[in-house]
């Protein structure tokens, strides 16, 4: 753009060709890599088998503690490695299990999809401007600090037994990373993408949709991770507020019926599938990075 043109572009809106122009001048280019400083990291093949060598580590601890050298009849033999291994081989293949792990699965999508839909809008809109933020700061600071598990007995007495309790208290726990993250990805815009957008008289929706969305979704991914695992965190004790389905309640009644073999192969079944969805969330976020 010459400077003889520049002013009759901030006087006037620009075409719907100009418009795709808006699109193409004004998106964020993908971050390039840091220069030096940084120690390469190991191959893929070396990083899979110094993971491996880790988890036979503590396999082997677990089994140590609770097979090899506790006495024969002591209950520390039921949580070891070969009846946990066994039970939880029974259950993915012979018991109603994966119709538990679905419904965990489901209240976690639909806590997530409700934190995202609160918390990237208000963190757009707190990043934003300077005075929402510093009138809603102090709130969101207090909030966020108390445990979402302590909302237990009032989110009973308002929602009732059943799935709403427990969708409350998921998105209560996973809304403020989303926030803060998203808040914090539209303050640290360059501000240059800005001023290139005012140059060619880009309207809020352009600007919002070709610099701001583009330029925070690198934070907004950050947050979701962040997200998914505070809400794998908290679901368990969630799903002990009187409902019929879910791991935390598999996981009462496997200890009701003293069935401590079942107990600790649903430990293992938690947090194997949060760490399948941990990887998938690292995943989403490296193929944005490209």
């Amino acid at each position: 753009m010459t400077a003889r043109s520049l002013p009759e572009a901030r006087n006037r809106r620009p075409p719907a060709a100009a418009s795709a122009r808006v699109s193409r001048a004004v998106a964020p280019a993908p971050l390039a890599a840091a220069p030096g400083g940084e120690q390469p990291r190991p191959a893929w093949p070396a990083r899979a088998a110094w993971g491996a060598l880790g988890l036979a580590a503590v396999l082997l601890c677990w089994w140590l503690g609770t097979e090899a050298l506790p006495a024969p009849d002591s209950l520390a033999r039921r949580f070891g490695p070969t009846p946990t291994f066994a039970s939880a081989y029974d259950l993915l293949s012979g018991s109603d299990l994966p119709l538990h792990i679905l419904v965990s699965l489901r209240r976690v999508l639909v806590g997530l999809a409700l934190a995202m839909v609160i918390g990237i809008p208000l963190g757009l809109a707190v990043g934003s401007w300077r005075r929402l933020e510093a009138a809603l700061s102090p709130a969101m600071q207090f909030l966020r600090m108390i445990s979402p598990l302590s909302w237990m007995p009032i989110a009973v007495m308002v929602f009732g037994v059943g799935d709403d309790p427990v969708y409350f208290l998921l998105t209560f726990a996973a809304v403020w990373p989303i926030l803060l993250n998203t808040a914090a990805g539209v303050q640290q815009l360059d501000a240059r993408w800005l001023l290139l957008a005012r140059s060619v008289s880009a309207t809020r929706w352009e600007t919002l949709r070709t610099v701001v969305l583009p330029g925070v979704l690198g934070h907004v991914l950050t947050g979701v991770r962040l997200a998914i695992g505070i809400l794998w965190i908290v679901l368990v004790p969630c799903e002990m507020l009187g409902v019929s389905a879910g791991m935390g309640y598999f996981i009462l009644d496997t200890r009701d019926r003293l069935a401590y073999s079942e107990l600790m192969a649903m430990v293992l079944l938690i947090g194997a599938l949060g760490f399948l969805l941990d990887a998938a969330a690292r995943s989403l976020y490296r193929l944005w990075r490209g």
